[in-house]
């Protein structure tokens, strides 16, 4: 199955949705010149090398595996060649500092970038991902001698990084591992073992970067006592390059449901004399530094959920307009005609492609808040924009990931019985969307950081500020003549009502029965996700009638936004007041059932 570049639809949601042109004039950006044109041309390019060269490698990546062969992390076939068209290209340089080698654009662009190497081939993807976190982690808290050493070979992906916090005893619960770390002069030996560690051993490039949390020796107990060190694979020579092989091995590789030309590997730190690494910043503030990865990592996380329902997308549709079976009721086609002709396929395609673009927008419009957050002038606009991108955090992730899997099984029920058999590839996106509601805080996390953290720490503050913003479009709905407007306003509306109703019983409820506010956590989530997706839904329809009118772009892009924006508002946004309801007054009900009797 071929993979084609959304790039019509990415570029539309970073001009009419993440603010292209306001983040462009950023400080730090304007000498780039960004625009309109210019990201188009990045995104043309980057759409040839992902469905060009990492695309076709996704299928057979799927069937070969990663494997570990005398010791060794045999990758599949083309991924190292792949790899190096990668660093030789940029591609992992594009939003990294230009004192590090980087390209300096905004992470905006970058993310454009990023959902396409995602949905081209997932497995792939990973190694970029983590090495995008270990590069932000390392210049935020690193010594100045650190980063010397380690960014410019890092940013330009000439040596990935890892991100290595499981242990086998401990998953989330980061309180209790065990991984210690002993002084070594200027460094320290670090001795113990770690979990899922994705590409943590391969021989695709001379080096790789591990980020480890451990603890030192006199270390307090629980996650005050943990600290972040960097742990090479081979130790520097004096040149500052690849030398000595560090104390740290892949011990086997795990066997996975999915994305299987990713290793994840158990790693072994200290078999012999211990494993060199060097603290980053200070003691005991590791679990602290390693959230500058975790977070980026879990906007990262989803957008593979935006990823891989794209892609899911694109293979049902194309086979949607293959296969041909039945006769269609109603439909202006005579005789047997392609399954896209029946009406409940359409329903199907249409759920998918309306909640993949508000997936998307929303993403986007993270990462302008990002961007913003780290380079405006405004001290203040930098703290607001912060505290914005820290409550869509995990909305982003857990909503995309959620619908990620959710497309997917779509994808593989419009194929029908030729979906569950694996050679038409549908299953094996369904098979690699599996672990994204899982990696970097499972759903329940994200719920319970959004409740907890984002909504209850401050008293829903900033969640009614964004709340009253989505209402703000409603204004330019009312301005747009037609029904579809017209049911789009509603709609949203109705949305915007259900998600004030259910953050006023959280706000009322969690102080004094914080495990009923959890216990409602997820659905809430959802409920945020459904509403801004609505919200980012509903300005593309306003911008996109402006554009009409304006004779801007195509006319059938801009016709299919606003009709696709209300099937949106017709079958997904009324799920909110479901979700609404269950979190106001189902939360008891999940308590009820005592242990004992599950």
């Amino acid at each position: 199955m071929t993979y084609t570049a959304p790039v019509e639809d990415i570029l539309f949601a970073l001009e009419e949705v993440a603010d292209l042109q306001g983040v462009a004039a950023l400080p730090g950006f304007a000498e780039n010149e960004l625009n309109s044109e210019f990201a188009a041309a990045i995104l043309e390019e980057a759409g040839k090398f992902t469905s060009g060269v990492l695309a076709p490698l996704n299928r057979a990546g799927d069937i070969e595996g990663a494997k570990m062969v005398d010791g060794k992390v045999q990758l599949p076939e083309g991924w190292t060649e792949a790899y190096g068209q990668f660093v030789e290209a940029g591609w992992n340089g594009l939003s990294f500092p230009t004192e590090f080698g980087g390209q300096g654009l905004p992470y905006t662009l970058a993310t454009a970038f990023h959902e396409m190497l995602q949905s081209s081939n997932m497995a792939f993807g990973l190694c970029p991902l983590l090495t995008q976190g270990a590069v932000e982690a390392i210049e935020m808290h690193a010594s100045d001698e650190l980063k010397a050493q380690y960014l410019p070979k890092m940013v330009t992906g000439e040596w990935p990084g890892t991100m290595n916090l499981t242990e086998p005893q401990a998953g989330s619960d980061l309180a209790a591992i065990k991984t210690r770390a002993e002084p070594d002069g200027d460094a320290y030996r670090i001795f113990g073992q770690k979990i899922y560690i994705t590409y943590g051993e391969h021989e695709m490039t001379d080096n790789i970067i591990h980020l480890v949390l451990a603890r030192l020796p006199d270390a307090p107990e629980g996650v005050r006592g943990i600290s972040l060190f960097v742990v090479p694979k081979f130790l520097l020579d004096d040149s500052g390059n690849a030398g000595e092989r560090n104390d740290v091995r892949a011990i086997s590789l795990e066997h996975k449901l999915g994305i299987h030309g990713s290793p994840t590997a158990v790693m072994s730190y200290g078999e012999d004399q211990g494993a060199k690494g060097w603290l980053v910043g200070e003691p005991n503030k590791g679990l602290s530094y390693m959230f500058t990865m975790m977070n980026m990592a879990r906007h990262a996380v989803g957008v593979q959920g935006v990823a891989i329902a794209e892609r899911a997308y694109q293979q049902a549709l194309a086979f949607a307009n293959e296969r041909v079976q039945g006769v269609p009721v109603g439909d202006q086609v005579e005789g047997r005609a392609t399954i896209i002709h029946h009406p409940d396929v359409r329903r199907m395609l249409m759920m998918m492609k309306s909640q993949i673009e508000a997936m998307r927008a929303l993403a986007l419009f993270w990462s302008s808040s990002f961007d913003k957050s780290n380079h405006s002038e405004d001290k203040d606009e930098r703290a607001q924009q912060l505290k914005l991108a820290e409550l869509l955090t995990p909305v982003v992730k857990g909503w995309s990931t959620e619908l990620g899997n959710e497309i997917a099984s779509l994808g593989v029920q419009i194929h029908g019985g030729m979906g569950f058999i694996e050679e038409t590839g549908a299953a094996q996106h369904l098979r690699d969307a599996r672990i994204i509601t899982i990696y970097e805080g499972t759903t329940g996390i994200q719920a319970n950081d959004l409740v907890g953290r984002k909504i209850l720490r401050d008293g829903g503050e900033v969640a009614k500020a964004l709340i009253a913003t989505m209402g703000e479009v409603d204004e330019a709905l009312g301005e747009q003549p037609g029904n579809e407007f017209a049911d789009i306003r509603a709609s949203l509306a109705q949305g915007i009502d259900d998600l004030k109703e259910a953050t006023a019983w959280l706000l009322e409820t969690g102080g004094e029965s914080p495990e009923l506010a959890l216990a409602s956590a997820v659905p809430y989530l959802r409920l945020w996700g459904t509403v801004a997706g609505g919200w980012m839904m509903a300005k593309s329809a306003v911008a996109s009638a402006r554009r009409q009118q304006d004779e801007s772009g195509s006319a059938t892009f801009n016709d299919s936004k606003v009709l696709t924006a209300r099937f949106y508002a017709m079958h997904v946004l009324p799920q909110a007041a479901s979700y609404s309801e269950t979190v106001r007054t189902g939360a008891d009900s999940v308590l009820a059932l005592a242990v004992e009797n599950f």
